[in-house]
Order: C-alpha cells, then structure tokens, then sequence
C-alpha cells in the first residue's frame, strides 16, 4: 500500500476509536470501569492499524486525544467525574478544531456586494 492509504487508514481508525467513546462519556449513566472495559475492547482495532506520522493539527490532535483515551488504562486510583469532563473538554476542542477550516469568514465582502447605486 502507499503512504495515502495507510495514512488515511490510520485516521479512520483514530476516528472510530474516538467516536465510540464520545457518545459514551456524554451519556448520564457514566461508569469508569465500562469505559475501561470499551477501551481495551476497541483498542484492539487501532492496534491492528500501523500508526503513520501525521502531519496536520487535526490529525495530530486526533492522536494525542486517542493516547490520553488509552492512558485511562494505565491509571489505578482516579477521580471519574475530574476524568470524565477533561475527556469531553477535549472531544469539543477536537470538534472544534475539525471545524476550524469549515468556517471562514469572507474578506472583503463588502467590495462583492453592488447593488447599482
């Protein structure tokens, strides 16, 4: 395969990986060993993809979000409620950077604009 290809394989998984877990964390009944548990369970996806350099700020976020995702399995004692909004607080900056090329305000478009007068 070519790089292209791996690398978008490797965002999509990333993308998958981190999606699942979203909807759980913004979800009432929150339980920080079923998040374990759905960690290690869809870790095995991403671990099956061989992970690229990546070049763009939301693909580098995207990352550095899936590694402190991952990083929950390594933590023994920890406070759910403190882990639970950084892990939302940074699923939104995400959000927000993937958006972030979407929304672009128009220069100059008042100059566009001519009515007649």
């Amino acid at each position: 395969m070519n790089e292209k290809a791996l690398r978008l394989r490797y965002v999509r998984a990333l993308e998958k990986f981190i999606n699942s877990h979203i909807s759980y964390l913004r979800s009432n009944d929150f339980d920080m060993e079923i998040l374990k548990k759905k960690v290690a369970k869809t870790y095995e996806i991403l671990a099956k993809v061989q992970a690229v350099r990546l070049d763009s700020p939301y693909t580098f976020a995207l990352e550095c979000y899936a590694n402190s995702i991952i990083h929950i399995l390594n933590m023994q004692q920890i406070d759910a409620l403190h882990v639970r909004d950084e892990l939302i607080k940074g699923a939104n900056l995400l959000q927000k950077e993937k958006n972030k090329n979407r929304y672009k305000k128009d220069k100059h478009s008042k100059a566009s604009f001519n009515d007649g007068y």
